[in-house]
């Protein structure tokens, strides 16, 4: 029986906490403060956890580093991506009434926020997740026995 049993209880029961109000967080950033920022560091968060608890093969099983590298890749080309939507719809860069033309102008925004939030949610999750890799992938320095 493994010592931390505790530890992996816990964290299984938490961890699916820690993904819904990442998307809490997300879901209600144009409202409240939040935004996709702070719920892709708090969804980074929930795979870092496991990855502590679990250890980082496990976490590299279950969100691999390929999928990290296109995830980072295509939400910065969803941000980018609609700013050249909008471009090309004949407003200027990040124009979001553009991109539904109703007189409200209201839809276009919620389309647009909409868009870039998830563009910044998916990058900064994968490349904080990333940054973790990195860090938690390479060789110690100083041995154990010299600490």
């Amino acid at each position: 029986m493994s010592p931390h049993v505790i530890l992996r209880v816990v964290s299984k029961v938490l961890i699916p906490f820690i993904v819904v109000f990442g998307f809490y967080v997300h879901f209600h950033g144009e409202y409240s403060p939040g935004g996709g920022f702070q719920a892709g560091v708090i969804l980074a968060s929930a795979v870092i956890l496991y990855a502590l608890i679990f250890g980082v093969d496990a976490a590299r099983r279950a969100v691999p580093p390929a999928v990290v590298r296109v995830g980072f890749a295509l939400g910065a080309m969803l941000y980018a991506g609609v700013g050249f939507a909008t471009l090309l719809l004949g407003g200027d860069f990040l124009d979001y009434d553009v991109l539904h033309p109703d007189l409200s102008h209201h839809t276009g925004q919620q389309m647009g926020i909409i868009l870039i939030e998830i563009g910044v949610l998916v990058t900064v999750t994968c490349v904080m997740i990333a940054i973790f890799y990195a860090f938690a992938g390479r060789t110690p320095e100083i041995s154990e026995e010299d600490w």
